[in-house]
């Protein structure tokens, strides 16, 4: 893998990309380029890990995609390996080198640990990444979920399977809470530019106060995205 690491740009108000605290002037972290040029724990050979678990999300065709592949101690339920392989920009394969390092270190995170790992823990490792891509951040994190989920499968555990379902925020428009979450990721962080993009209580006000908890919620859930 060559990765090519993205120059500064400018968005499209003319001013320099900003971090997830609001600063100027800022980009990509010494940390977040070394993972980038020398990614961790990168998959090179997949044929030798048929036996693990494997999540992914996200689709190739449409630019971001997430492959995760885990062994575990079955006695311990102890991470011992996490790879993965990405269709992504820096930030996901950044993001993703931190995570599969941070489960593993120290003799390996519980499942438990690494389901109680939060996305902004991750970028607190990294010191932060963009606004702009935060939503290319969380994909190893919802690909590492799908991973866990599969391995308690495998061990035929699957009252320890945890997925999750969408559900309806606005029956007119059948916007979902991940529809919402979505919106977020992507840089709609207020009621106005949530609308905008889904047209989500415009029709139905009544569920504009669960549409701004879920803004509130999913703001800080990816650390001030």
């Amino acid at each position: 893998m060559t990765p090519i690491i993205q120059k500064p740009t400018t968005d499209s108000d003319g001013c320099d990309v900003t971090s997830i605290s609001g600063s100027t002037g800022w980009f990509y972290s010494d940390v977040v380029k070394d993972h980038f040029f020398h990614p961790r724990n990168f998959m090179e050979q997949e044929e030798e890990y048929r036996d693990a678990a494997v999540g992914m999300v996200g689709s190739p065709a449409c630019g971001d995609a997430m492959r995760v592949w885990l062994r575990v101690d079955p006695a311990t339920e102890r991470i011992l390996e996490c790879k993965w392989k990405t269709f992504g920009c820096g930030s996901a394969i950044a993001s993703t080198s931190m995570m599969s390092e941070m489960v593993t270190e120290n003799g390996g995170m519980t499942l438990d640990e690494a389901r109680a790992m939060r996305p902004q823990d991750i970028l607190s490792r990294l010191g932060g990444l963009p606004s702009r891509k935060i939503h290319c951040s969380v994909l190893g994190d919802k690909a590492l979920r799908a991973a866990i989920n599969d391995w308690y499968r495998r061990q035929g555990k699957t009252d320890k399977m945890e997925v999750e379902q969408s559900r309806v925020i606005d029956p007119e428009t059948k916007v979902t809470d991940k529809d919402i979450e979505d919106a977020v990721l992507h840089g709609a962080t207020t009621l106005d530019a949530v609308q905008q993009k889904l047209k989500v209580g415009i029709g139905n006000p009544a569920c504009i106060p669960e549409v701004e908890q879920l803004i509130r919620f999913y703001k800080e859930k990816y650390g001030g995205a």
